[in-house]
């Protein structure tokens, strides 16, 4: 084996980029090299501001292949075996072999043997193919070229066990020099194979390119430098991730701001601090309050220990803060609800009207959906009042992550209602597959409202996400839907609730375009299919998932419960031993509706004794069954199923279900209906697999 050693060298790669770039560029340099018969082993990947680093073990040979040229047939025209020699390279046909195709006969064919490539020819071919159609999120031209990168190219080391591969890619061509820190690199170093790079980059070069070495110090030099001054570290695992890109020789610092700032929301001085500043905010361990503290990484090592670097950073903190403190005292000379005239001012979308707008047929919606969740129909209506009237305050103009979370501020500083309050910092919620969903009434009726109003209004007008895209994120919408009726255990029937949107929204804005009837199915559609990911994604199997749900829902949580409820049974040998009978019944009835319609209506005559005892296990069966499941005892409802097993096992094994006496038969396949509509009180069983 040979080691292949490749480092990719430009301009500032932004740092959101860096790691599936990284990935990225592995995936395909590994994806390419076995295409063309070259395994890796020992495959590492590295990234950083202004590089891709990739080395892998690979063979310095293709092998050699075989591939099987197929001829005419034994007894064809001459001229066509003279063809086939030709083509093959085969001086007499004695050299070529035959095989036997039972349709076609017997046929001339023979193997050709093609030689394996040198990996130094591999190698670049597969390079240039990479480079020239990498998938960057966003690429650039640069010069007159017409070669994209994410930033300018300025260099490319391609070495195979210490050689130089020369290659060519956007006029620059391959060589064993790169260059090191800005600041504290030594100039070019020229570097022999991947180990002597990595020696020199680091030494002479500084520059750690491993990302995880880079945030590794950074995290463990930041909770080092708190402990000293007593404090603790506010840990955000993304800004360490971004910050870890952005820069190449990490050094901690500890900052300082003025302490009148910590008057100011927490959220806002973290968020200042992380959007803004890319600095890392400390608490005071003993009070678990914000500290006037802060943990910045610079990209340097500092003659003066970093206290220059501290001092500029929290200069530039203090003058954000100070607009952030500016910006608060203006908001508060107004009551919240002074802002909602203005609401008419912000666009939701031109086909859709005015946040205000929407904020009335979520009003509308939330007091529908209530009285479903014991909540204070005025106080929901008030709280869809208030909920985005924080939108025109300079404060979220300012910082508009935090829309809600600042109206939820305003309004109990005003001495508002507990509940209002919750419901406006709430109604945004879940916003990610780790964000909590509301768990106050009003906070829920709040929420639910706004996601399906949202939806629904962009089904209207045709904004649909389409394969990966997804510009108003109807998809995290609909599944935030899912998540709060599921985790707040709600008996709610979706398609109701669908129902009364689209009154809301006829009710609060006739001037609407009006809704095709098909919407709501539509939509209904995209919802449970929000419903079945969330289920697949917490370990719940497909095959079970579709075999209740093809059967119809509008219960999510029923729904949810009876899934979890079949998987746990059928997880059991009694499970197993039930499906494999249900699904026998089933194999014969598809079988025999192929020769003929299947005999439909109630089973008459019966003369066997293990099909009376059937049938009348079948319709206790299905008694017990229907009551279990209307009251949603679905455990119970499969020991009522299970209970048949020992009938059906006997029926089978005493009864010839294609009796020859054509009565027999028809009540014999009627039972076998009766055993197929009694799963299904349950779910599809066909639809099981195993």
């Amino acid at each position: 084996m040979a080691e292949l050693f490749i480092e990719i060298f430009s301009e500032e790669i932004p740092a959101r980029m860096q790691l599936k770039a990284g990935e990225n560029f592995s995936t395909l340099m590994v994806s390419g090299l076995k295409k063309e018969g070259l395994l890796c082993e020992n495959i590492i990947y590295h990234t950083g501001p202004r590089r891709l680093v990739f080395k892998a073990d690979i063979p310095l040979k293709s092998p050699n292949t075989f591939e099987e040229k197929k001829g005419p047939r034994v007894n064809a025209p001459e001229k066509a075996i003279e063809g086939f020699l030709r083509g093959a390279g085969l001086a007499k046909l004695s050299s070529a072999s035959i095989k036997t195709d039972k349709k076609k006969g017997d046929y001339y064919f023979t193997k050709i043997e093609k030689k394996g490539l040198s990996s130094y020819q591999i190698v670049p071919e597969i390079l240039v193919s990479i480079m020239n159609n990498f998938p960057w999120p966003k690429s650039m031209k640069s010069g007159g070229s017409s070669f994209r990168w994410v930033r300018p190219l300025k260099g490319i080391i391609c070495l195979i066990d210490g050689k130089l591969i020369d290659c060519t890619i956007d006029n620059i061509r391959t060589n064993r020099k790169t260059e090191g820190h800005r600041r504290h690199g030594k100039g070019l170093i020229t570097v022999k194979n991947f180990s002597d790079y990595c020696q020199k980059i680091e030494s002479e070069g500084h520059v750690m390119i491993s990302h995880l070495d880079r945030k590794n110090k950074i995290f463990n030099d930041a909770k080092s430098i708190c402990e000293v001054n007593g404090l603790e570290l506010i840990e955000d695992a993304l800004l360490l991730d971004e910050v870890s890109g952005l820069v190449e020789w990490p050094n901690v610092i500890l900052g300082h701001m003025d302490p009148l700032f910590l008057k100011l929301p927490p959220e806002v001085i973290k968020l200042s601090m992380r959007t803004h500043q890319k600095y890392f905010a400390v608490k005071d361990p003993s009070s678990g309050n914000l500290s006037p503290h802060f943990i910045v990484v610079s990209n340097q090592t500092a003659p003066d220990g970093g206290a220059e670097i501290a001092k500029g950073n929290s200069k530039v903190l203090s003058a954000r803060l100070s607009d952030a403190k500016f910006f608060q005292k203006e908001d508060m000379k107004f009551n919240l609800e002074d802002n909602y005239a203005k609401l008419n001012s912000i666009v939701f979308h031109k086909k859709l009207g005015s946040v205000r707008d929407k904020s009335e047929r979520v009003a509308l919606l939330a007091t529908s959906i209530a009285p479903y969740l014991d909540a204070d129909l005025e106080i929901v209506k008030k709280a869809a009042k208030l909920a985005k009237c924080d939108l025109v305050t300079n404060m979220v103009i300012e910082f508009t992550s935090l829309q809600g979370q600042i109206g939820a501020m305003y309004y109990a500083a005003q001495g508002g209602n507990k509940d209002i309050v919750k419901a406006i910092e709430d109604q945004y919620k879940p916003q990610g597959p780790s964000d909590n969903v509301p768990k106050n009434p009003v906070a829920i009726a709040l929420a639910l409202a706004d996601k399906i109003d949202t939806l629904l209004c962009f089904w209207g007008i045709e904004e649909k996400p389409t394969g990966s895209k997804d510009p108003y994120a109807l998809r995290r919408a609909a599944l935030g839907v899912v998540r709060i009726i599921l985790e707040n255990k709600l008996k709610l029937n979706i398609s109701n609730i669908l129902e009364m949107a689209v009154s809301s929204r006829v009710n609060a804005d006739p001037c609407l375009p009006e809704l095709d009837p098909s919407i709501i199915d539509s939509l209904l559609f995209f919802i449970i299919d929000r419903f079945k990911v969330h289920l697949r994604d917490n370990g719940l199997r497909q095959d079970l998932i579709n075999a209740v749900l093809q059967l119809g829902v509008d219960d999510l949580l029923s729904a949810s419960n009876r899934i979890k409820s079949l998987q746990s049974f059928l997880s059991t040998g009694e499970g197993i031993n039930l499906l494999s009978v249900c699904k026998r019944s089933g194999n014969i009835l598809k079988a025999e509706e192929k020769k003929a319609e299947l005999p439909y209506g109630d089973v008459d005559t019966l003369t066997h004794k293990r099909s009376v005892e059937l049938l009348n296990a079948l319709i206790q069966a299905r008694k017990n069954i229907v009551l279990e499941m209307r009251n949603e005892s679905y455990s119970m409802a499969m020991t009522a199923l299970s209970n048949l097993r020992e009938p059906i096992d006997l029926f089978f094994d005493e009864v010839k279900v294609n009796d020859e006496n054509l009565d027999i038969r028809a009540n014999n396949l009627r039972l076998l209906i009766m055993i197929r509509d009694t799963a299904l009180e349950i779910a599809d069983f066909d639809a099981i697999t195993g």
